[in-house]
């Protein structure tokens, strides 16, 4: 099979029959053997009776219904693990992603030799202080913290090689950093398309003010667990010797400092006395529970660790 299109949705009763049919016409005329699975994130409105009807017009169609709304990146998730395809499209319902870039999309996965595509939305119709001036900041500080230069992280739109799907989890909501999950997992040819983005024809945004923070909660967990995850103990070991190396160095030199002053018949101030005494003395257990936690991490982190979670790539 050519090609599976993942659509998460929630609550885009009115879009899902424009869309099939705008896919299917599509798929029809570059003559690509594909599938379309449709995963109802627990909408509350007719989706999933749409769906089981176009179910019945379109053999090529799959839907997926999750029992509650779980979030886009489970959709994805679930979408992920059921898709056949040698290459495999993720595009939001809502209609604001155009389906006449798949073909094109496509060929840069199976010619151009990428491992993804991601879109870029250069024109957009989203409202100035909401969506547009937010997601420019955004993009700038995910391009500098993890290296990678795309202009529009979050694009809905974009094109897989099949492995690079079979071998990440996204979960939580980093479906925002599918990327750089990639990345991560050794999938390092990365490009990027200028795509065609469309008004909202139908329905409202899901997606609040929240997004922002949590968005950068998302990009410092990531980047975490990819750099310490796995050891922990560099982190949480590095932080706390040095707080306590420096916690004990300032105490050795309030203590110093009151035996040169005894020695040479000054007056001084007893180390108890001073506030910077006990500032050292916090760094010290704070640099020790640091440690103790870098330690126990490590335990967790090697008792939990499946060998067998290496990506091995080619066997010959």
């Amino acid at each position: 099979m050519d090609i599976s299109v993942i659509v998460p949705l929630y609550n885009e009763e009115q879009s899902l029959p424009e869309l099939m049919e705008w896919i299917n016409r599509v798929m029809n005329q570059n003559g690509f053997t594909y599938e379309v699975l449709m995963v109802d994130d627990g909408s509350n409105d007719s989706s999933w009776s749409i769906i089981e009807i176009l179910t019945m017009k379109y053999p090529t169609l799959r839907g997926i219904k999750f029992r509650r709304n779980y979030g886009k990146s489970a959709a994805l998730q679930v979408g992920f693990t059921a898709a056949k395809g040698d290459v495999v499209i993720t595009m939001d319902a809502d209609l604001q992603d155009s389906p006449d870039e798949i073909p094109e999309l496509y060929q840069m996965i199976t010619r151009n030799g990428y491992d993804l595509v991601s879109g870029w939305k250069r024109k957009r119709y989203d409202p100035l202080l909401t969506k547009r001036i937010p997601s420019k900041l955004y993009n700038a500080t995910v391009r500098m913290v993890s290296g990678i230069k795309l202009h529009d992280m979050n694009c809905g739109l974009k094109a897989y090689r099949s492995n690079v799907v079979k071998s990440i989890e996204v979960y939580g909501e980093m479906h925002r950093y599918i990327p750089v999950l990639a990345k991560q997992a050794g999938f390092r040819r990365i490009g990027e398309k200028v795509v065609q983005h469309r008004e909202r024809k139908y329905g409202t945004s899901k997606f609040g003010w929240t997004r922002f923070i949590n968005g950068f909660l998302d990009l410092l967990s990531v980047m975490f667990v990819s750099r310490f995850g796995k050891k922990p103990m560099h982190f949480f070991g590095t932080l706390g010797t040095v707080m306590f190396l420096a916690g004990g160095a300032i105490a050795f030199w309030l203590v110093g400092s009151k035996l040169w002053a005894q020695f040479h018949h000054l007056s001084y101030r007893p180390v108890t006395d001073q506030p910077l005494f006990y500032i050292a003395l916090v760094m010290a257990v704070i640099g020790v529970q640091l440690f103790t936690a870098g330690f126990i991490g490590e335990l967790v982190s090697r008792s939990s660790s499946d060998r067998n979670s290496y990506l091995v790539e080619k066997e010959i």
